[in-house]
């Protein structure tokens, strides 16, 4: 297996930080192990194994509150289906199993994602209260992909000690007003002292550190959103930890920033909520 590419880098280019190298070390993570720490992790989410997402027949499994689960998700699960591209793993409440599990064995795997497929497992959902809510795509870095990318803007490392003055609606995709305490490190693009551009990583399991990133309108399209998101990744990964990014399937901008910037998809998940839950955000946006 491939070792970190990025390792090999000076630190002459444009835009990357005064006199940051990074070096290569024995313990740098493979794309194996990448995978691996997401798999275990999402078996942590899920109350499932690790190896139930590379099985070919699908799993379900009664959902509980899990030490160490995503720090933003709210658990038990109603019904939850995630799918690294083997099988389905459905994560429910007990008395939705049976349901659940007919419906991701009638259609496959891909399908089951997707209208008009996913209208037979709404329909029987809105039975018991619950609707379709969120679905993802999540990505992963590719050690062979990932390199610094430079832009012709100042980027500065962040800190938490730096987002004090920053929780505003320009940078609600990089920061978390809600879990301030999670928001770890941030790197920040700066026109003339301006800051026009920040990727905030979010601490929100103990192995893994979301990326989130915003650019200010007027700066979008001069390659700053893949520029902080690709050091941000490495950042992360001289840290120990691994960094992923969310997006819709409709976020076409977002997605081909995380390509740029190195990612992959990895996996791909869909929760059920209350119906008074969906009717709330609906009402927000």
């Amino acid at each position: 297996m491939q070792k970190n590419m990025y390792l090999k880098m000076d630190f002459c280019d444009a835009g990357r930080f005064p006199g940051k190298i990074y070096v290569y070390r024995e313990k740098d993570m493979t794309d194996h192990d990448i995978v691996e720490i997401a798999m275990e992790q999402s078996a942590v989410d899920l109350n499932c194994r690790a190896g139930d997402f590379r099985k070919t027949e699908n799993v379900v499994v009664v959902s509980a509150q899990r030490e160490g689960a995503r720090k933003y998700l709210t658990l038990p699960f109603d019904c939850d289906l995630v799918s690294y591209g083997n099988n389905i793993v459905a994560s429910v409440k007990e008395e939705l199993s049976g349901t659940v599990e007919a419906y991701i064995n009638r259609y496959p795997a891909e399908h089951c994602f997707e209208t008009p497929n996913m209208h037979v497992l709404n329909d029987e959902l809105q039975k018991c209260g619950l609707r379709i809510c969120f679905m993802a795509e999540y990505l992963l870095p590719k050690t062979e992909l990932l390199r610094v990318l430079s832009c012709d803007f100042e980027m500065k490392l962040l800190g938490a000690a730096d987002f004090e003055d920053l929780y505003t609606a320009e940078w609600s995709n990089a920061l978390s007003k809600e879990r301030k305490h999670l928001d770890m490190l941030g790197v920040g693009a700066y026109d003339k002292g301006k800051l026009v551009g920040m990727a905030g990583a979010s601490a929100d399991c103990d192995t893994m550190w979301q990326i989130g990133v915003d650019v200010l309108p007027e700066f979008r399209r001069q390659g700053i959103a893949c520029a902080l998101t690709s050091r941000l990744a490495l950042e992360i990964l001289d840290r120990g930890k691994v960094p992923f990014y969310c997006a819709a399937w409709s976020n076409v901008k977002s997605v081909r920033n995380a390509i740029k910037s190195g990612f992959r998809p990895a996996w791909v998940e869909m929760t059920a909520r209350s119906t008074e839950f969906v009717a709330g955000m609906n009402k927000r946006r």
